[in-house]
């Protein structure tokens, strides 16, 4: 015999239907008018005009221009975005002899080596007027012998430019909290050279395999930070900065 379906009791006095599957409770129904998500997007608000601060066609112009498409590239498939797609499409188009991609190839790249011409030579025009405004300050404070007063960021031995080619490298800290962070690491490095030289001496009167191999490794680990340290802030001429590790280990060794 067929089960009977569950109906429930109307929701009740005066209901006029059984509470059941999409039956809920009259108290609990949306009424005509309201919204079952309150706190969404407003109706029509994606059609209203945007206001004078937004910019909603570029939003929409970069999201699609930087979405990843499947393309093919020789025997597989790859995801890139579609603004490297349709260069590229427009590349190839323009290599195999279409005059119109090649024009408008053509147009493109010098709109793009214009700009970054232009952006290099406003960078080296800041470059060289940082270090001659840094140089005439430090010979200000020279001859009124000012000295309580901090070095300029960057400082203008930092800034190197190569007039031949326009080429501007700033060896030194940019803000006051590289410079800052640049001191830390300098202060440091004494401290790990005298952590590493403790774990040498340790090691030299070792006796114990197993000790030795962990202490060769600590120091091996040791070195590795101090040399990365020690490159990465172009730091020369340390007192106690050359290793003596090796000729500990020659000492033990022999």
């Amino acid at each position: 015999m067929k089960d009977e379906k569950l109906v429930l009791p109307a929701a009740g006095p005066g209901a006029s239907y059984e509470v059941g599957y999409a039956k809920p409770p009259a108290a609990k129904r949306f009424k005509p008018g309201q919204s079952g998500n309150p706190k969404g997007r407003p109706k029509g608000s994606r059609n209203k005009r945007p206001g004078l601060h937004e910019e909603r066609m570029k939003d929409i112009i970069l999201d699609d221009a930087y979405r990843d498409v499947t393309v093919r590239e020789g025997h597989r498939s790859v995801s890139i975005p579609m603004a490297q797609a349709v260069m590229r499409s427009l590349a190839i188009n323009a290599a195999q002899g279409q005059l119109r991609a090649q024009r408008l190839f053509s147009q493109l790249l010098a709109e793009v080596e214009s700009s970054r011409n232009m952006l290099h030579a406003e960078y080296l025009d800041k470059a060289i007027t940082c270090k001659i405004d840094g140089e005439k300050e430090l010979r200000r404070r020279a001859e009124l012998g000012i000295t309580n007063q901090p070095e300029p960021v960057p400082h203008p031995d930092h800034v190197k430019i190569d007039f031949r080619s326009g080429e501007v490298n700033i060896v030194g800290p940019m803000t006051r909290e590289e410079k800052e962070e640049l001191k830390y690491w300098l202060a440091k490095l004494p401290k790990i050279r005298e952590a590493i030289d403790e774990l040498e001496g340790a090691l030299m009167d070792e006796t114990v395999p197993d000790e030795i191999t962990g202490l060769e490794v600590s120091i091996a680990q040791g070195e590795e930070l101090y040399d990365k340290i020690n490159t990465a802030l172009n730091v020369v001429d340390i007192p106690g900065a050359q290793s003596s590790r090796r000729v500990r280990m020659t000492e033990r060794n022999g």
